[in-house]
């Protein structure tokens, strides 16, 4: 059998920023085995798979080790190969989740921007996350993803995190965070649980940076970046119940792999 495969860098207009994602159209959907080997086999942080249902998509992400259940930079990706590549001519694209949210990525401008559910963090025990770290965050909160904030964009970018004691917390993976210096907010995330030490560039993390940062700075509209190695870019948009999570994208790779 022979699927399509498409790499796209996400959050970034550079190849070789952001984050990359692999993309793989499927007429049907495979064996949820076949679907992790390839994953296994790609070893990105997500691959993304998604199947026609009318004018709307079933979308899938698996990291290296399983399926997931919101992933953000993976849905950019895809949106943007399906306008880019594959050539399908419209300006919104619907997607069906796994766990049944309905995800919608409309162009705006040279941007894709994602309607994504919000996740805001609350106050919540999850582990000795200063230890995990190695420095002490002056605020812990959580929601899926536990969340550590700090004073300033030096300490987060500093951050150099034991990855067993981080994958012995209570929650699916961290995120690390603090104001930004040219951006609204800065973050780094982490989710070796997952075999990802560090995430480049995180969209399902900013379902809660967002509402954090919009309640913080009282603002709707917000600028971030995530700082990772690779870093990304993304625009962010808090409307309550629901956030807008839009960036770039820059194409790696097209071709077909055999299984």
């Amino acid at each position: 059998m022979r699927i399509r495969l498409v790499q796209v860098d996400a959050f970034t207009d550079k190849t070789f920023g952001g984050n990359p994602a692999a993309v793989c159209p499927l007429e049907r959907w495979l064996p949820d085995a076949l679907l992790q080997s390839i994953a296994t086999e790609n070893n990105l942080s997500e691959t993304a798979y998604f199947v026609p249902k009318g004018d709307e998509y079933e979308l899938r992400w698996f990291t290296p080790v399983a399926e997931i259940d919101l992933a953000g930079h993976p849905t950019l990706a895809t949106a943007w190969v399906m306008l880019n590549t594959l050539g399908i001519k419209r300006d919104k694209l619907v997607f069906h989740t796994k766990i049944g949210d309905t995800l919608v990525v409309t162009r705006e401008g040279d941007r894709l921007a994602m309607d994504f559910p919000a996740r805001p963090p609350a106050p919540r025990t999850i582990g000795d996350v200063a230890a995990a770290l190695g420095a002490k965050p002056t605020e812990i909160l959580a929601a899926r993803d536990g969340f550590a904030v700090f004073p300033r964009e030096e300490e987060v970018r500093a951050l150099r995190p034991d990855m067993g004691k981080v994958a012995a917390l209570d929650c699916v993976g961290l995120i690390a965070t603090a104001p930004g210096k040219d951006c609204d907010f800065v973050s780094r995330f982490f989710a070796p649980k997952h075999n990802i030490p560090e995430d480049p560039v995180t969209g399902s993390a900013h379902t809660t940076l967002i509402p954090y940062w919009a309640r913080r700075l009282g603002k709707n509209e917000m600028f971030a970046r995530q700082v990772s190695a690779r870093g990304g870019e993304i625009w962010c948009r808090d409307r309550g119940a629901r956030v807008t999570i839009a960036g770039k994208c820059a194409p790696y790779l097209d071709g077909w792999i055999e299984v």
